[in-house]
């Protein structure tokens, strides 16, 4: 049985600044605001990353697999407190807590993304992420995020 799409790529693109190569979201499968979002990344092996990470045996980079947490983390943060003009606001990492990488994930994989927040103060958001392939752990990290204004202004 597969999950109801929540968000395509079309709203996706709507709603976070990324683009190709660094758009790391494919689609949203379940988002419950202030609690939880649950996301897909299909992995392939035209990913510009593997051409270098490693020619011989792709890998993802565990740093591309914390931003697509990240990226989960803003499309979760965008619907908890229901911003609408995505455009004049952008999430900033400040931190990446207790990052834990358990299994490679290779072209070829499909990488669920889920999200719980944990909690937000003045313009910090904080959430907790895990990344699983088949069920199992590839990645966990606790991860903050600072809210910002406008993409054109980047000082506010």
């Amino acid at each position: 049985m597969t999950s109801p799409v929540v968000m395509d790529i079309q709203h996706i693109l709507s709603k976070l600044p990324h683009r190709y190569p660094f758009l790391l979201v494919d689609r949203v499968l379940e988002l419950e605001p202030g609690k939880q979002i649950r996301a897909l990344k299909n992995i392939t092996i035209n990913e510009p990353c593997f051409t270098g990470h490693f020619p011989e045996k792709p890998v993802m980079p565990g740093v591309l697999i914390l931003e697509a947490l990240a990226q989960a983390s803003a499309l979760l943060a965008f619907k908890t407190f229901d911003i609408a003009d995505t455009a004049q606001m952008l999430f900033y990492f400040t931190s990446i807590d207790g990052a834990r990488f358990r299994r490679p994930v290779i072209p070829g994989d499909q990488l669920i993304l889920e999200v719980t927040f944990e909690k937000a103060k003045a313009r910090m958001f904080r959430s907790s992420g895990r990344a699983l392939v088949d069920g199992e752990l590839a990645v966990e990290a606790t991860l903050m995020c600072a809210m910002r204004g406008s993409i054109n202004d980047p000082n506010s």
